[in-house]
């Protein structure tokens, strides 16, 4: 492959994993507002998890609405969709005039993410060449803890600037916005991100596919042209046409004969990924350190050291994860999982006051996740599933991540309180435990093998039964 094309595929991954990247910062930037939005409101632990959740159960109603909206209109007037969303949301929060006001524009911004995590990733596999399809999927994976990053730096350095001088004899909507309800800032700088996003839609081709759907096959070809070589473009083109005269069928066909196994993997992994308790550090770290002696500014510092540590070993797993091979990265991961949960949940219920151990843990969880399901599950969710189902089966399976991430959004506040720290570290090993058994005996390794063998695969296991 020529070096232009090389850097034309990359600007373009690059581009659509922007959506990646407001997704990350649009669900962690939450973090860093939830003790400010609580004392404003008196919100008790259901309303602050109802404030969390809110974006999440936007984002299963943009997963819902995602994959009918990119069949009919496209994949690129979609993801542009998907940044005018963040950008309202963005623009709404920092001018909420109460509560309800900001469920609701954290509701839009949810379906920004909604979308743009299902269409973001598809749009990307749809444009790579086979050869480099696992990486630049990953790459998404990787721009979502880039994303988590920003925002855990951005919460630092507003919440030390809303105490600066230089903002200290201001007056009117630049004093409530930067400094006495600093929350404003914080959900509203989701904004640049967003606009530089919509603007660089702009520059980025339809996918060929889903052009070769709608009968412009000269249009398609074009863009392959400028992907591949010009005698791997036509071959490209058949490839397509020959995987769409295969995937035909509903929803009613996905838990048939030898689709059921897939399936159910995916959608139980999806689902399992979320409730690990990742979502509860993401979004209520602060909050767990504050409880464990941390000041407020403290614990969002850490935030960003959990931030860098999870881009770390989100890197290292997309260097290693086809060299290594994914059940290797899950079965490892999962168990570095279960014993920080363990370790962590004992420290609270000893009352082990040590706060640079428990974020030591915390650390090694966030680590494990980093490597292991972060960027795996993107991976199998893209190799799994046959032809003839990928499409519905993403959905679904994108469907129960959210899912799994709007309950540990909601029920966490009310977990922390009712079960206590300890406790609520404790239930999340326990719902973790069915992902070793999943990761050891039933995930096939995929590692080398085209889609047509891990199809065949699936086949073959169904025979047997």
């Amino acid at each position: 492959m020529q070096s232009s094309k090389k850097k034309y595929i990359n600007t373009l991954a690059i581009i659509a994993s922007l959506g990646g990247f407001l997704f990350g910062y649009d669900t962690a930037v939450i973090s860093g507002t939830i003790k400010f939005v609580s004392t404003q409101f008196s919100l008790d632990a259901v309303s602050t998890g109802w404030y969390v959740s809110s974006a999440l159960i936007g984002c299963i109603s943009g997963v819902a609405m995602a994959g009918i909206l990119s069949d009919k209109y496209g994949r690129k007037k979609v993801l542009i969709l998907s940044a005018l969303f963040f950008g309202v949301s963005a623009i709404g929060c920092t001018f909420a005039i109460g509560f309800t006001d900001l469920v609701f524009y954290r509701f839009v911004g949810g379906l920004g993410i909604g979308v743009a995590s299902m269409v973001s990733p598809l749009y990307i596999s749809e444009l790579s060449p086979a050869h480099k399809r696992g990486r630049l999927v990953a790459l998404y994976q990787f721009a979502i803890t880039i994303g988590i990053l920003c925002s855990y730096f951005s919460n630092a350095y507003l919440l030390k600037l809303s105490h600066a001088e230089s903002f200290a004899h201001t007056t009117g909507t630049v004093y409530q916005i930067m400094v006495s309800e600093v929350w404003r800032i914080m959900l509203g700088t989701s904004a640049i991100p967003a606009i530089l996003f919509l603007l660089l839609l702009q520059i980025v081709p339809e996918s060929p596919r889903w052009l070769t759907i709608q009968n412009r096959e000269s249009e398609a070809l074009t863009i392959l042209h400028k992907i591949v070589d010009t005698e791997e473009a036509q071959k490209e083109m058949n490839d397509i046409k020959s995987n769409l005269a295969r995937e035909s069928g509903g929803f009613s066909i996905v838990f048939k004969g030898s689709f059921r196994l897939p399936m159910l993997i995916g959608i139980s992994l999806a689902f399992l990924t979320q409730i690990s308790g990742i979502n509860a550090i993401i979004y209520y770290g602060p909050g767990i350190l504050e409880s464990a002696g941390l000041p407020i500014a403290d614990a969002l510092g850490s935030q960003v050291i959990i931030g860098l540590v999870n881009v770390l070993f989100t890197l290292i797993a997309i260097w290693k994860i086809d060299q290594l091979g994914r059940r290797p990265l899950l079965i490892a991961g999962v168990i570095g999982i279960l014993s920080s949960l363990i370790i962590v949940g004992g420290l609270f219920y000893f009352n082990i006051n040590n706060t640079y151990l428990l974020l030591t843990f915390i650390l090694f969880f966030i680590a494990c996740f980093a490597f292991s399901y972060g960027p795996v599950i993107w991976v199998l969710l893209s190799e799994i599933f046959p032809a003839k189902i990928r499409g519905q089966a993403m959905a679904l399976a994108t469907f129960s991540l959210w899912i799994g991430t709007a309950l540990v959004g909601q029920l966490t506040p009310l977990l922390l309180e009712k079960l206590s720290p300890a406790g609520t570290f404790w239930l999340f090993a326990l719902v973790t435990t069915p992902a070793l058994y999943l990761s050891i005996k039933i995930i096939p390794e995929t590692k080398g093998k085209s889609l047509e063998e891990i199809e065949k695969y699936w086949i073959t296991i169904n025979e047997k039964k």
